[in-house]
């Protein structure tokens, strides 16, 4: 049976996530950015909660670890570095398989937003949970790991299928679209990003996308081809994607 994925709004651009496996009726949350938000959504749907799977220790990723294990009783998962600011139930890193119900995520190394941040893989739905490490038309910036790292975890997140859906954690689509058009010119992008500024005016989300639209369109992960445009030319695809990634820092688009 499936995995089901309740999305909500919460903090200022964060989105959290609910997930249900049919077959059982476990319940997960994908990280935790605001405890009083999850709380609620778990009483709207009449869910239980089981598990907390932290992508990484940012506090509006888990700073409500805490305040909601003490309310649900559940058990608290993820990279060791999450003990930083809560404790964990559970130690995981990449290769690991953490079970839902009859849903296995395999945890992928995804570290270079930080060190030690990993994202959940539902083969059988291909389902992504990706934490801060790959965006719609983006990717997180370097606040500890390198361009070479971070290029590593977007390497293992686009090898998976290109029907894969992307639950990324950030709305931060439109203003990553503005930056994707300065550095090219393709007019695969050019369609997405007027759907993209379309969406927003609307209020839509953007969020989920999927590995395959994100490789024909984003740009930190055609930064081979845009090396040029970036002063990159020649230079190793990490060295290229750094450039790109800092070009975006730069970006006052």
């Amino acid at each position: 049976m499936p995995l089901t994925v309740h999305q909500f709004p919460c903090l200022s651009d964060n989105y959290g996530f609910l997930v249900r496996d049919e077959a059982s009726g476990k319940v997960a949350c994908i990280d935790t950015p605001e405890a009083a938000a999850v709380l609620r959504e778990l009483e709207d749907l009449g869910w239980d909660l089981d598990l907390i799977l932290n992508t990484h220790w940012h506090p509006d990723h888990a700073g409500g670890n805490t305040d909601i294990k003490a309310i649900t009783g559940c058990q608290i998962v993820g990279p060791a570095e999450v003990t930083r600011i809560a404790p964990l139930d559970r130690e995981v890193k990449g290769g690991d398989v953490v079970e839902l119900g009859e849903t296995r995520f395999q945890v992928i190394e995804t570290g270079g937003h930080t060190l030690g941040h990993v994202s959940y893989f539902d083969a059988a739905d291909r389902i992504a949970f990706v934490g801060d490490t790959l965006f719609a038309l983006g990717c997180g910036r370097l606040f500890e790991g390198t361009a070479e790292q971070m290029w590593d975890s977007l390497q293992r997140l686009v090898a998976l299928p290109d029907e894969t859906t992307v639950y990324c954690a950030h709305e931060y689509t439109a203003s990553n679209a503005r930056f994707a058009l300065s550095v090219d010119d393709s007019p695969a992008l050019k369609a997405r990003a007027d759907q993209i500024f379309a969406a927003r005016e609307k209020g839509e989300w953007t969020v989920p996308t999927t590995i395959g639209l994100e490789k024909a369109t984003n740009p930190f992960l055609r930064a081979a081809l845009l090396a040029e445009r970036v002063g990159a030319a020649g230079r190793p695809d990490a060295e290229a994607f750094g450039a790109v990634r800092e070009a975006k820092d730069n970006f006052r688009g």
